[in-house]
């Protein structure tokens, strides 16, 4: 079971990556989504810029499977959301640059990367064998 899914994994792991990647560059340009809910979170945008960036790392380092490029795979990342926050205010009206929208992306990004850089032995050990 674990041989099919690290083979489903690798084989579609690049997909996934420019997937998560398209689907980040869709949502930061279109109309943002205003969800009605009775709890309001002040830092609920920062926590989902986070997240995503979060995950758009671990994408692309587990498609790259490179722990010695890991820091460019960050600093081009880092360079996407910065261009992300640019078009932003740049190509939509409803929609503004925002630095702290950048400190979160920053922040998914490195802390995707610490933990990968933690795990990557352990995935090494235990899933190479398969």
């Amino acid at each position: 079971m674990q041989k099919r899914i690290k083979s489903l994994l690798e084989h579609n792991s690049y997909t996934i990556a420019i997937g998560i990647t398209i689907i980040i560059a869709y949502l930061s340009l279109s109309n943002p989504i205003h969800l009605k809910t009775p709890i309001h979170i002040s830092f609920l945008d920062k926590i989902l810029h986070a997240t995503a960036y979060f995950s758009l790392t671990l994408s692309w380092l587990f498609a790259l499977r490179n722990n010695k490029k890991k820091n460019w795979i960050g600093i081009v990342l880092f360079l996407y959301g910065v261009t992300m926050e640019f078009l932003q205010g740049w190509l939509t009206k409803n929609r503004q640059k925002d630095i702290y929208d950048v400190l979160a992306n920053s922040i998914g990004i490195l802390f995707a990367l610490l933990l990968f850089g933690i795990f990557y032995k352990y995935y090494l050990k235990y899933f190479d064998k398969y």
